[in-house]
C-alpha cells in the first residue's frame, strides 16, 4: 500500500496537518543543522533557493548579503512564513512562491545555492527533486542539505525499514541511506562532486550534505 510521503497530494495532507503546530515540535531539535546549512549558503552568497522552506524557521538565519527566494508545496505553510517575513523585517527573502520541489518554475543556472532543510527524504521522488535543485544551480554552485541519512545494512538499517511505515505517516522517510545519494550522482546528468558530509545532533542520524556543481565548459 502506498504511504502519504509517496504522492504530492499526500505530501501536502501531511504538512497541512503539521503548519499549526511544526514550529513548536522542530525549531529547536534541528537548530544546530539549520544554522550549519545557513552558514554554508552565507559563504556562497549571491542568490540562493530554499526549497521546502514550510513556514520559514530558517529564513531569519541566512546572512542579509544573500538575496532569498523561497518555495513550499504546502498553503498553510507558506503562509506562516509570509507572515514571519513581514513581522522580522526579513528584507533579504525577496520572494515566497508556492511550487512542487519535483517540478520548479525557474531556469536552468538561476541561483548561486540552493538549499533543503528535511526536504529530500519527504519528497515523492527525492532523486527527481534533487535532478531539480541541480538544474536550477550555476556551475560552480552548492546544493546544500540537511537531512536523514539512514543506514544501508546492519540492525540499523533493519530497524529504519521496520519503523518506514510509521515515519510514512508524519510525513518522512526513515530508510534512506547514503547509497540514494551516491547513486544519485552517478547517474545525474549534471556533473556533481560530494564537498561535505557531516553527521548533526540530534544523534547524527541527519547530516548536512554539500554537492557542487562542476562546469562542463
Amino acid at each position: 500500500m502506498a504511504h502519504l510521503v509517496d504522492d504530492k497530494q499526500g505530501v501536502e495532507t501531511i504538512y497541512r496537518r503539521w503548519a499549526p503546530f511544526y514550529d513548536a515540535v522542530f525549531t529547536a531539535v534541528f537548530e544546530r543543522g539549520r544554522q550549519a546549512v545557513a552558514e554554508a549558503t552565507g559563504r556562497i552568497g549571491g542568490h540562493v533557493l530554499e526549497v521546502g522552506v514550510g513556514t520559514g524557521i530558517s529564513l531569519p538565519l541566512y546572512p542579509r548579503h544573500c538575496r532569498i527566494t523561497a518555495v513550499d508545496l504546502s498553503p498553510e505553510m507558506l503562509a506562516k512564513a509570509r507572515k514571519k517575513v513581514s513581522t522580522l523585517g526579513l528584507h533579504h527573502v525577496e520572494r515566497l512562491e508556492l511550487m512542487d520541489a519535483e517540478n520548479l518554475d525557474f531556469p536552468d543556472g538561476t541561483f548561486d545555492a540552493v538549499a533543503a532543510v528535511c526536504v529530500v527524504n519527504t519528497v515523492p521522488h527525492p532523486e527527481a527533486a534533487m535532478e531539480e535543485f541541480a538544474r536550477v544551480l550555476r556551475p560552480g554552485g552548492e546544493i546544500i542539505l540537511l537531512s536523514r541519512v539512514g543506514a544501508d545494512s546492519g540492525a540499523r538499517g533493519a530497524l529504519e525499514k521496520v519503523l518506514q511505515p510509521v515515519a510514512a505517516r508524519l510525513g518522512w522517510r526513515s530508510e534512506f541511506p547514503w547509497s540514494r545519494f551516491s547513486g544519485w550522482i552517478s547517474t545525474s546528468r549534471h556533473a556533481m562532486e560530494t564537498v561535505e558530509r557531516r553527521p548533526m545532533p540530534p544523534l547524527g542520524h541527519f547530516s548536512v550534505l554539500r554537492f557542487r556543481k562542476l562546469s562542463t565548459t
